[in-house]
């Protein structure tokens, strides 16, 4: 059974949106290390992860706007914070990876 709410669109746009540009800045951010990176020479594991450093935050913002978009808007809010701190958690780890393994991912 799925519960549909009455929840006005106005207000679901308004959470969707705001929620989109704290993702779009997280893709932002992975863009622009991917960047960085492939300016040193990045070898096949390099290329892999920071590609999915890049998608993830859109991958997560999908699953979590699919999961609330039949809530209420604090609901789905909160459903999107959860989705950010996700992707926020995975950025930092992604960062220590990428001091730990400079070798790794990059060539040269």
């Amino acid at each position: 059974m799925t519960e549909t709410t009455d929840t006005p669109r106005w207000l679901s746009a308004t959470v969707l949106g705001a929620a989109g540009l704290f993702y779009a800045y997280a893709v932002w951010n992975a863009v622009a290390q991917l960047i960085t990176l492939a300016q040193e020479g990045l070898s096949g594991t390099g290329w892999a992860t920071m590609l999915f450093a890049v998608l993830f935050p859109v991958l997560v913002f999908v699953l979590a706007f699919a999961f609330g978009r039949r809530r209420g808007g604090g609901e789905q809010a909160l459903i999107l914070l959860a989705g950010l701190g996700v992707v926020a958690a995975f950025s930092l780890s992604l960062v220590g990876y990428t001091v730990l393994n400079w070798d790794l991912l990059v060539v040269g």
